[in-house]
């Protein structure tokens, strides 16, 4: 089976969540046009990824701006189910697509980064909420848990995702593997070089196709007041990209691309993942259970729970 995917660079309108899910609208029918059947978008897509932001926190204190800071990233997010993931969905729908998307999810005070799936008739099939925020991300998003790790069947493949700097974390790559996933969904902020290689390490360790979305924007794209430590030009870069795809023996089938909006388009041929576990399956006959096995929690962890949940 093959078919082509298609991974997108480019900027939220950030703290504005109906302009950016227009935005999404019209750069998932340009990746559509292009041939794509699978769409990936950034990490924290929708609204904001908030680079350069320290919400105007210091060690003992806290700032009025900064809790205003809070309000408005809160004030953009998303809720799932919700209006947001509806015309999100309607996006799939119209492209006829599946659609992999970053997005920054609001549950009651907290906000997650998480991605959403949806099918090409613009059905949420699923949810990743992001395992551990990294640094001071941890100021402005909360924890996932193990209820929110689905590797889901779909048309295209077995289709998962780990966000940003999951893809460091070799037992929750080992959980996807597991799961058999063969679309490897890695939508990400971390625009370094670095990030090709490990990208390309996860396809050949998982003997899987790696999708890498990451945003290019610019100070530009935020709006005022917009406190970063990056300063006021319009032109200062802010995430630069490097969105790529990568095949299951470590291929690289499209990108890396920097400091350009971009969509990226590459075949995948699902044959070339039986190929590649010839000779080496992580989860399989590679494996030692005899000597290491990993035990995975995958029930929502609640602080109250309800006396039939116990």
């Amino acid at each position: 089976m093959t078919y082509l995917a298609a991974v997108v660079q480019a900027a939220p309108v950030v703290f504005d969540r109906e302009r950016t899910i227009d935005k999404v609208q019209a750069l998932t029918a340009e990746a559509a046009a292009k041939g794509a059947s699978i769409v990936l978008f950034p990490e924290a897509f929708v609204s904001a990824y908030p680079k350069g932001l320290d919400f105007g926190a210091r060690v003992g204190s806290r700032t009025p701006e900064g809790r205003e800071d809070f309000r408005r990233y809160w004030d953009s997010s998303v809720d799932v189910p919700g209006p947001a993931t509806e015309a999100l969905g309607s996006a799939a729908r119209s492209s006829q697509v599946h659609l992999v998307i970053g997005v920054v999810e609001r549950d009651g005070g907290t906000l997650y980064c998480t991605a959403l799936f949806f099918g090409p008739d613009g059905s949420l099939l699923g949810k990743h909420r992001k395992l551990m925020p990294t640094a001071a991300e941890r100021l402005v998003w909360g924890f996932g848990d193990g209820s929110t790790m689905p590797v889901m069947d779909t048309p295209l493949g077995r289709l998962g995702a780990a966000i940003c700097w999951e893809s460091y974390m070799p037992l929750l790559r080992m959980h996807l593997y597991a799961r058999g996933v063969q679309l490897y969904c890695a939508p990400t902020a971390d625009d370094r070089e670095t990030w090709l290689g490990t990208m390309r390490h996860v396809a050949l360790e998982g003997r899987c196709f790696v999708l890498s979305a990451c945003q290019h924007l610019r100070r530009g794209d935020c709006p005022e007041p917009y406190r970063a430590v990056q300063g006021d030009d319009p032109a200062a870069v802010l995430l630069r990209g490097g969105s790529c795809i990568v095949g299951p023996l470590g291929q690289v089938l499209a990108g890396p691309v920097f400091d350009e909006d971009a969509i990226l388009v590459a075949e995948l041929d699902l044959a070339e993942i039986a190929r590649g576990k010839f000779d080496f399956d992580v989860a399989g006959h590679y494996a030692r259970p005899d000597v290491f096995r990993l035990v995975v929690d995958e029930r929502p962890q609640r602080s109250v729970a309800r006396q039939e949940e116990r």
